[in-house]
């Protein structure tokens, strides 16, 4: 009987080893996980915002050479909307990244504000 009590008392011991190896494996890999998700939503965000800054430029580009298509006034057209189409995207990416704020109109109504707002 004894003998089966000690091979019983080597097995949970070993049985808790294995355990404790497990969960430190797990902790590990959850750490792992977390910082590639954190490294994904910068990407995403990097992604997000350039994009948003090659589409400002574009989008100003394009009006530019409609205008001087239509009005005659190149290269003028297109170097004014180029401009602005810059400022945008530099607007864009400053909102991006949190050092300028949203336009009032992306923030919500005045009125949903509360009882101090203005009507």
């Amino acid at each position: 009987m004894d003998d089966r009590d000690e091979g019983l008392e080597e097995r949970r011991r070993r049985l808790g080893a294995e355990l404790a190896s497990k969960r430190a494996e797990d902790v590990a890999e959850a750490a792992r996980e977390a910082k590639s998700g954190v490294s994904r939503k910068g990407m995403a965000q990097g992604l997000k915002i350039s994009s948003e800054f090659i589409a400002a430029i574009a989008v100003g580009a394009m009006l530019g050479y409609i205008f001087d298509r239509f009005v005659g006034t190149a290269p003028w057209g297109m170097m004014f909307f180029l401009l602005l189409g810059f400022c945008a995207g530099v607007l864009s990416v400053l909102r991006g990244v949190g050092m300028v704020a949203p336009a009032p109109s992306e923030q919500g109504n005045i009125r949903d504000k509360g009882p101090d707002a203005r009507h």
